[in-house]
Formats: structure tokens, C-alpha cells, sequence
């Protein structure tokens, strides 16, 4: 079993920067690779960033690129996401996610807010 708490959401003006942490603890040695998704409303959860056990790839939505950034710490049991040049369109839940030998957990969500 592998646990996630996340932390760093919240409300900012457009153009702001925000940064999300996502704690894992259990068998993180299982963890293979975390990732950060956002539902927001009405719309399906997709994929925002992904970064493998050891930082060895990283994958981003096009819609993210070049803004946000993801990197995980030296003991690999927590995970961030910077997210720069923030738009409205950002505004939705966060979800931590870590992939384990084809199965899936999920923190409990933060919400960002971007508004003026």
C-alpha cells in the first residue's frame, strides 16, 4: 500500500506560480513512477506531469510545457510540481498519483484556484 498526501494548493492571480508537494509513504520502493493529474469541472481527469523512479523521464500535457515543472527528491518519497505563468484555464482538483506494478493510488486532492 503506498499513501500520498498533497499540499500547496490554493488561489492566484493569473500569471502567479504556485508549487504542489505530494508525500508518499508505505512501499514507496515499489513506486515506479508518480505523476500529478487535475479534474476540473465538468471535464475528465488527464495527466499533467509524470516522472519515472530515479527522475529518468518526465512526460507533460502540451498544455503545461515549459511552464511547469516536476521533479521528485533524492529519497524518492516526495514529489513537486512548480507550476509558473499560471492561467485561468490551470483552475481544477490536483491529484498526486503514484503507479505501482499496474495499479494506481491517489491522494485526496488540492484545490487550484486561478482568478483575479
Amino acid at each position: 500500500q503506498v499513501q500520498l498526501v498533497e499540499s500547496g494548493g490554493g488561489l492566484v492571480q493569473p500569471g502567479g506560480s504556485l508549487r504542489l508537494s505530494c508525500a508518499a509513504s508505505g512501499r514507496i520502493f515499489s513506486i515506479y513512477a508518480m505523476g500529478w493529474y487535475r479534474e476540473a469541472p465538468g471535464k475528465e481527469r488527464e495527466l499533467v506531469a509524470q516522472i519515472t523512479k530515479g527522475a529518468y523521464g518526465t512526460i507533460y500535457a502540451d498544455s503545461v510545457k515549459a511552464r511547469f515543472t516536476i521533479s521528485r527528491d533524492s529519497a524518492e518519497n516526495t514529489v513537486y510540481l512548480q507550476m509558473n505563468s499560471l492561467k485561468p484555464e490551470d483552475t481544477a482538483v490536483y491529484f498526486c498519483n503514484a503507479y505501482v506494478m499496474g495499479s494506481n493510488y491517489w491522494g485526496q486532492g488540492t484545490q487550484v484556484t486561478v482568478s483575479s
